[in-house]
């Protein structure tokens, strides 16, 4: 049982993959993202072999990322009441599948695919298959996650992942890239109350700069993309090759959050959140997608290590 009493998995299968010289550990709990290394180099701050992730670390957040206010929402006429797993604000919290256990349908030697079907629920009384696939490629980690309305009626849904990037050090003195030309400003719940421009604030890392003191729990919206459509969050050190996250076009909206309240992973790692909308959408609308009987959909992200941000320009 978890802390709150809901019942969960033990940590269960590992899977783990490789490419040259990159490594990555899957874990079935979740189907989440347990550790990715390249060249001996750890580029997220994962969890150990057999225990469970905290402070969210690597997790798939479905039917929806973020929070749910009070956890109740409207769709298509009915009020429905999820469970409050952010009790201590009042919130449903990162959806239904973190504590899962995901079934192995496929692995080789730089792929695996877990899939799982989410069944009607308290809050939820929508059947929901999903999907994640991990692939390794001399580009880096693709992580692509699929979602099917298995039900006789229309669903929401919303998803995203939770890893935490590092270098290995705080990231007080590491540059920061985010290409967003908008932020989020939550209350002390955690929820979005307005959406600003980033230019003149303390947002504002459109230009790679150190992170410094800077707090963030902030969800970023606006994305700068190149020419393939993807938008890339970059962290590095001056002195050496960085890392960087890159969303598709489905993630409109990327989490960034320095973990200041959280001991174990404060300022020595920053998440960096993909997510299909923002939190609360479950109740605003905003970037929900609804899904019809038997419809379904994808998005796409990826890590893409041994990339430096040196005045503004990138160093391979």
């Amino acid at each position: 049982m978890s802390e709150d009493g809901v019942a969960v998995a033990e940590p269960g299968v590992q899977i783990d993959i490789a490419h040259g010289e990159q490594r990555v550990s899957v874990v079935g709990l979740g189907g989440g993202l347990r550790s990715y290394a390249a060249a001996g180099r750890p580029l997220l701050d994962g969890f150990p072999p057999g225990e469970r992730p905290t402070s969210g670390r690597g997790q798939m957040l479905a039917p929806w990322p973020n929070r749910i206010e009070n956890g109740s929402y409207e769709f298509d006429g009915r009020l429905l009441q999820l469970p409050l797993t952010e009790p201590e604000h009042g919130n449903a919290i990162h959806g239904l599948v973190r504590n899962a256990d995901w079934n192995v349908v496929d692995a080789e030697p730089d792929r695996v695919l877990f899939d799982y079907v989410l069944e009607p629920q308290p809050g939820y009384p929508f059947t929901l298959g999903l999907s994640v696939e991990y692939v390794l490629s001399d580009a880096g980690l693709t992580v692509r996650t699929t979602a099917w309305n298995l039900g006789r009626e229309r669903c929401p849904y919303g998803s995203g992942q939770h890893p935490y990037l590092t270098l290995g050090m705080r990231i007080d003195g590491l540059r920061l890239q985010v290409p967003a030309e908008s932020v989020l400003i939550s209350n002390e719940r955690g929820l979005p109350i307005r959406s600003e421009s980033v230019d003149g604030t303390q947002y504002d890392f459109r230009v790679g700069r150190a992170v410094g003191g800077t707090v963030l729990d902030n969800g970023y919206t606006d994305l700068e993309r190149d020419g393939h459509g993807l938008a890339r969050v970059r962290l590095d050190d001056a002195n050496g090759p960085g890392v960087s996250l890159w969303v598709d076009e489905s993630y409109p909206y990327v989490m960034v959050f320095t973990g200041d309240p959280l001991p174990d992973v404060a300022r020595r790692s920053l998440a960096v959140e993909p997510m299909t909308c923002p939190p609360n959408a479950f109740r605003t609308g905003e970037s929900l997608i609804r899904l019809e009987p038997d419809e379904s959909t994808a998005s796409t992200w990826g890590i893409e290590p041994g990339i430096a941000t040196v005045g503004g320009d990138d160093v391979q």
